[in-house]
């Protein structure tokens, strides 16, 4: 059974303030003694907190429903009602907050650190006892403040894989192959299209002091910016991601128009995918022809751009497989000092006198804020998206 989940659809409700007592002191001797009436409890709030823990929206799959606790009523001898508890939402980084209704953006949870939280919604005040409206010309007020009711909200929430590399290919292109070589990863792994149905994220370990994350997104075909296939659906995750790994079978019919297609599809979807740096793997030089079909590749990929690096590669046979490694390795590292000057630059300019007029780019603003927010816990289960724990690992 697959434990993916990206997008989920719930509703919350803030709790209800608690209404105000209308009480009189009553004694022995004392028959008319006042409003001794207190006050309503305040309604819980709701609030959606970042786990680092978590990797994917599956917990909110059977629950569509958050409400936090009502305020409890005053009571008489001017005692308060309790206050409602809070409800706390859980979600990985990475996650976005969107109102249902009308698609406005409520928060994205790229940077927040683990245990950060955020209030959406806020409980109603609990309403006033009849004690406060004592005065010297109504001695006995028989009257009490009602508690506001609690606010309800129907909330989108999306999750973007946040990776430093994402795998880009075709179908069977050999993406699951060479994120299990390279990580921790175990995919499932078969000779047919589709295999990969979810994203799958692995570690790469460079050294006891530095990980980096990469993502396999599930194969894009022609029109997946369209729909067509699971393209779409997954897409929006490559946008999360530092850089991109193209994945080019060689031994395929249509190896010189592959890398061209899958540039058309992530220019269609937008989203400023085409301006990651990017790594071209020629895969599968071991079969007969391929070698020089990922020459011809070569070629036309260095004509037109000639920064792009291309590998020729065989992750069956691992031929080249240690200098794709340096190359993906040096590549993160170069956008990691990029996305340090920037920030450092981008302090350095709000703190400038004249720096109202300074503003940083959207493409530069997203690879700080994620190589900002990437981390990986050591200690952590290794349960990543893309693994299903009923079924076991895949050789």
């Amino acid at each position: 059974m697959i434990q993916f989940a990206d997008e989920a659809l719930i509703t919350v409700r803030s709790g209800k303030g608690g209404n105000g007592c209308i009480s009189f002191r009553r004694e022995k001797y004392i028959p008319n003694g006042g409003p001794n009436g207190g006050d309503g409890g305040r309604g819980g709030d709701v609030y959606i907190c970042v786990r680092r823990n978590l990797r994917t929206l599956a917990h909110l799959r059977h629950r569509q429903l958050f409400k936090a606790q009502n305020g409890q009523d005053g009571m008489s001898w001017n005692r308060f009602g309790k206050d409602g508890e809070d409800v706390f939402i859980p979600v990985p980084p990475g996650t976005s907050i969107r109102n249902a209704e009308t698609g406005e953006l409520i928060h994205d949870f790229t940077e927040e650190s683990d245990g950060s939280q955020l209030m959406i919604l806020e409980g109603g005040k609990g309403g006033w006892g009849n004690v406060h409206f004592k005065s010297s010309t109504n001695q006995a007020p028989r009257y009490a403040h009602p508690g506001k009711p609690g606010k309800e909200m129907s909330l989108r929430i999306e999750l973007s894989i946040m990776a430093d590399v994402g795998l880009v290919g075709f179908p069977n292109a050999g993406k699951s192959s060479l994120l299990e070589m390279f990580t921790n990863a175990r995919p499932k792994i078969a000779p047919y299209p589709f295999t990969t149905k979810i994203p799958n994220l692995g570690v790469l370990h460079v050294d006891q002091d530095k990980d980096f994350i990469i993502a396999d997104i599930p194969g894009i075909i022609e029109g997946a910016s369209e729909g067509a296939g699971l393209g779409l659906r997954f897409l929006k995750h490559i946008s999360r991601t530092a850089a991109l790994l193209f994945m080019i079978d060689c031994s395929d019919t249509n190896y010189l128009t592959a890398y061209s297609s899958l540039k058309t599809e992530l220019e269609k979807y937008g989203r400023g995918l085409l301006d990651k740096p990017r790594i071209v793997l020629c895969n599968k030089i071991d079969v007969e022809g391929a070698a020089e079909n990922a020459e011809e590749v070569a070629a036309q990929i260095k004509a037109e751009e000639p920064d792009t690096a291309v590998i020729a590669v065989s992750v069956l046979e691992r031929k080249n497989i240690e200098n794709a490694r340096r190359s993906i390795i040096s590549l993160v590292e170069k956008m990691d000092l990029l996305s340090s000057a920037e920030k450092n630059q981008d302090s350095d300019s709000k703190n400038s006198p004249d720096s109202g007029s300074s503003t940083s780019s959207g493409a530069s603003s997203a690879k700080s804020s994620f190589l900002a927010s990437r981390s990986v816990d050591s200690t952590m289960e290794e349960q990543f998206p893309g693994s299903d724990p009923s079924e076991g690992a895949y050789s």
